[in-house]
């Protein structure tokens, strides 16, 4: 699912909401929460998941190209955990769509 297809469910679900009103609260939403990762906050959805901010320690890799040593510095990565309601419904959804695929009784 892409920005504009949230965009669209969203503006399809409340009837209310103009196209541009729906892209303005997609938009609100997630400057919201980029900018409280960035200040290392951490964001929890209840039923979702949480992101956080991961840190990765510095080390030592290596150019595939020529093969010679290169330092990579310490980055600060967003990471999504998902909550125990997001991944029992994509696991019973998944193994049902799978279930239906093979033949296979569920």
């Amino acid at each position: 699912m892409t920005r504009s297809d949230l965009v669209e469910a969203l503006a399809g679900r409340f009837s209310q909401l103009t196209h541009r009103d729906a892209e303005y609260a997609v938009k609100a939403i997630l400057d919201a929460m980029g900018d409280a990762l960035v200040k290392g906050h951490r964001i929890e959805i209840r039923g979702f998941g949480s992101f956080s901010v991961n840190r990765r320690s510095p080390r030592i890799g290596r150019n595939p190209r020529s093969g010679e040593s290169v330092m990579i510095p310490e980055k600060r990565v967003p990471h999504f955990k998902p909550g125990k309601a997001l991944r029992e419904q994509v696991d019973a959804r998944t193994a049902a769509i799978l279930g239906q695929e093979t033949g296979k009784p569920e």
